[in-house]
């Protein structure tokens, strides 16, 4: 089993997860609150030991990443029925990352104001009496809204964005809009790890059969 496919999946599996959170919010307005830590706490992870501890403890990521490796089983396996939904905003993250990639004063305007937001993290995370940053600590709610105005700042400002489609009742409430661009964030920092661990839009498509030995793996 290549380790390279392994660490690809778990790439593939948070961006696929970010994506199917934000198509939950923007139907549901609500979504699995442990998959939502996780994919937030990803975007904090700038210097990891490896590409799992993005996602957490390596023993922590069938539950941490449950949701995207479910999507990703359904995509290699073919099941119905397909969310449309989901995919294209995956495919959108490769899209955006692949611009953010190519613009290093906006990348460094990012890991600056991720910096300063997770200050702001810790700061919540010792007034409940906590000693270290907890994965639900990324997530109270004036983070996550500093998050989501990091977004409308730098990703926001490219010609191509993510049209999330959903019940405007949900898209229309300023909290959920916040979690939303925040997850977009978040899935297109899974995007650059995909890339990181060589992986392409050519592979997304064509070389699914490559992904189950791992995803069988990782969902033990």
């Amino acid at each position: 089993m290549s380790r390279a496919h392994d660490e690809q999946t778990i790439a593939l599996a948070g961006m696929f997860q970010a994506a199917a959170l934000v198509d939950q919010i923007a139907n549901r307005g609500m979504v699995p609150q442990h998959n939502f830590e996780t994919s937030i706490y990803s975007l904090f992870q700038m210097n990891p030991s490896s590409t799992e501890a993005v996602f957490g403890e390596p023993q922590d990521l069938p539950y941490n990443l449950s949701l995207g490796l479910k999507l990703l089983n359904d995509l290699v396996e073919k099941k119905e029925p397909k969310n449309n939904n989901i995919t294209n905003y995956a495919l959108s993250m490769i899209m955006l990352e692949k611009k953010l990639s190519a613009n290093s004063a906006m990348l460094n305007t990012l890991a600056q104001r991720l910096q300063e937001i997770e200050g702001k993290a810790a700061y919540f995370s010792e007034n409940t009496g906590d000693r270290d940053i907890t994965a639900s600590d990324y997530t109270h709610s004036n983070v996550i809204a500093n998050i989501a105005n990091c977004y409308q700042e730098t990703i926001s400002t490219f010609s191509f964005r993510i049209q999330v489609g959903g019940d405007p009742r949900h898209l229309q409430n300023s909290e959920n809009a916040a979690k939303i661009r925040s997850l977009l964030l978040a899935g297109i920092r899974a995007a650059m790890l995909w890339r990181q661990v060589e992986g392409s839009r050519w592979h997304l498509l064509f070389f699914r059969s490559r992904l189950r030995p791992s995803l069988r793996k990782l969902k033990r």
